[in-house]
């Protein structure tokens, strides 16, 4: 069952911001002083992660509003949209971070390496604190979101380990690859989580499962014979939506259709939809959705 915490998503935002944003002024200071590549990429890409996540705040907070005559399931896919966007930043600012990285490779120079520990250190726990704040929210937005800050956590827990290595070692080569290494790492999940919102945006079915058993429900229901024109889709990857035809076993008074409704509603309710549309047809009525798909065909 789905719960709708709608200030929440807001609120786990804006703290993420401000962990990143904040920390990302400290990461450039930090970056110049200790020569190190793989800070100031990730320094450049903690600003991108506070632009992607200011628009994904704002997109939060439109998405309470209402629903009016112009969007009448209100504004829950900006959620989506505001998902996307942060998924092209995050795109482009991995773009840069392997460019600049790349030429360090052939020609590396050896970072301060006490410097980048300890403000490895810092980047783990406030990073990890931002993208543990939003993985316990359930949109696709936080789910976009929580991986900007997932990368820079594991980004500082790689230079973290690559520090103390150099230290020892002296292999500046170590710096560049750590920038290349996780920055190819999280550019995966990002595509699968960009793949996953253009399902939704499609209206794809968030669970074929859950659909499935909502067909079930409704079908095991008294005095109904059948389904058809079945459609579960989501707003926003956690408010779905549901419509569906379902066929009645005879023709029912207005008392009993008034008590299968509220059998309806009460098989329903353990889903947790956001919005439900249930039509009853009798045996011999048309059916005028499957009357229209015919006349489009043809």
């Amino acid at each position: 069952m789905h719960t709708h915490d709608h200030g929440g998503e807001s609120r786990r935002i804006g703290i993420a911001f401000w962990l990143n944003a904040g920390f990302a002024v400290v990461e450039l200071i930090g970056g110049l002083l200790t020569n190190s590549v793989a800070i100031l990429a990730d320094a450049v890409h903690d600003l991108g992660d506070s632009l992607a996540i200011a628009f994904g705040w704002g997109a939060a907070r439109l998405a309470r509003r209402a629903p009016n005559q112009h969007y009448t399931y209100g504004y829950r896919r900006l959620s989506l949209l505001s998902a996307v966007l942060n998924g092209v930043i995050l795109l482009a600012g991995s773009a840069w971070v392997i460019s600049q990285a790349l030429p360090r490779l052939w020609a590396p120079e050896l970072p301060h390496t006490a410097g980048m520990f300890w403000l490895a250190i810092v980047g783990v726990v406030v990073n990890g604190a931002g993208a543990l704040k939003l993985r316990a929210g359930r949109t696709q937005n936080e789910k976009m979101l929580s991986w900007h800050l997932l990368e820079d956590t594991l980004g500082w827990a790689a230079v973290l380990v690559g520090s103390v290595v150099m230290h020892f070692t002296g292999w500046a080569v170590i710096d560049p690859l750590l920038s290349i290494g996780v920055t190819l790492l999280i550019l995966i999940n990002v595509i699968r989580n960009l793949a996953q919102t253009a399902r939704l945006f499609l209206q794809r079915t968030p669970d074929p499962g859950l659909t499935e058993q909502v067909r079930q429900q409704l079908e095991a229901l008294p005095q109904v014979a059948g389904s058809h024109h079945l459609h579960l889709w989501s707003l926003d990857g956690e408010h779905h939506v549901l419509t569906a035809h379902l066929l009645l076993q005879r023709e029912l008074s207005a008392a009993e259709q008034r008590a299968l409704k509220q059998t309806i509603e009460e098989a329903l309710r353990p889903f947790g939809l956001a919005h439900t549309t249930v039509e009853l047809e009798l045996p011999a009525e048309a059916c005028r959705d499957t009357q229209a798909l015919a006349a489009h065909r043809h």
